[in-house]
Formats: C-alpha cells, sequence, structure tokens
C-alpha cells in the first residue's frame, strides 16, 4: 500500500524539513519490506478567499482532486480521535491487508477541513487536543508513520 501526504501548506528548508525528511527516508526504505511503500508529500498553497468557509473548501477541492482514485483518507485534526502508535499501525495493517491501494493523510490548513472533507474521511486523527504549528505537525506526522513501520515489523525502535 502507498501512504501520501497531502499538506496545505508549503513546509520550508530548515531543521523541521530535515527531520521530517529523515523520518519520511527511514520509512521509504523499511516499508517495502512489510507492503507499505511512500508515495511523497503533495503541498496545496493556501487559500486565499475571503471567508473561512471558503477557504476551507477551495483546499479540500484541491486535496480531493489529488488524491489517487480510491484511496483511504486520514485527516489529522485537533478534534480527531487520540490514537496510540499501536493503534495507529494496526489501522494502516487493516486497510493494508483489506486490500487497499493508497492511504492519503492529509494535514490541513489554518483553518482545518471542509466539513465535506470529514464525512469522506475514514479516520480523522488529532496529535493531541492542542493546535500545532504546521511544520511541527509534519515532522510528527513523518515520525508516525516510520514508527508505524518499525511497529509492524517487530524492529525495536517502538517500546511499550
Amino acid at each position: 500500500m502507498h501512504i501520501g501526504i497531502c499538506a496545505v501548506g508549503r513546509m520550508k528548508a530548515g531543521p523541521e524539513r530535515d527531520l521530517a525528511d529523515r523520518y519520511l527516508d527511514r520509512f521509504s526504505k523499511g516499508g517495502p519490506a512489510i507492503g507499505l511503500e511512500f508515495s511523497g508529500v503533495s503541498e496545496i498553497a493556501e487559500s486565499r478567499a475571503k471567508s473561512t468557509d471558503e477557504r476551507r473548501r477551495e483546499e479540500s477541492r484541491k486535496i480531493a482532486q489529488m488524491r489517487p482514485e480510491g484511496s483511504a483518507l486520514f485527516l489529522l485534526d485537533e478534534r480527531g480521535k487520540n490514537l496510540t502508535s499501536r493503534e495507529l499501525s494496526q489501522a494502516i495493517a487493516d486497510l493494508r491487508d483489506e486490500g487497499r491501494r493508497h492511504l492519503s493523510i492529509v494535514i490541513g490548513g489554518p483553518d482545518g477541513h471542509d466539513p465535506e472533507l470529514r464525512r469522506m474521511a475514514d479516520r480523522t486523527i488529532a496529535f493531541g487536543a492542542q493546535t500545532w504549528p504546521h511544520q511541527i505537525v509534519r515532522v510528527m506526522l513523518a515520525e508516525q508513520i516510520y514508527r508505524v513501520s518499525t511497529i509492524l515489523s517487530g524492529h525495536p525502535y517502538h517500546r511499550d
């Protein structure tokens, strides 16, 4: 199964990008052995529409257009469900084992996700109730994707 990240907003060069890239590179190397491949990061520019609802709709349309047809969709959102790393690993393994070919994990813009995109999501996941800067979320997601691969492969990186 291919796992791709779609992010509203651009990640500038710097230590956060370097760290995210390091985790995604590790995942790229270890994931294929367990049937998970990294398909990359797609970035879309934040909408410049005047209203919050318009911005959300515009960003969601772009996200929907970028997703491979039939892909599973996980949204990152502060109102989502808090999952342990093992629960996230199991959710991804279940999709893989069901024969899903692609998973898109979406980091929304500053205004969050459009309600229609929420309805389309297979899961809405939170990294806690706090609001996090985009760069930190990107690093946390990259680390968790790498962690998923280590959990599923039995690698000792993750400790309970």
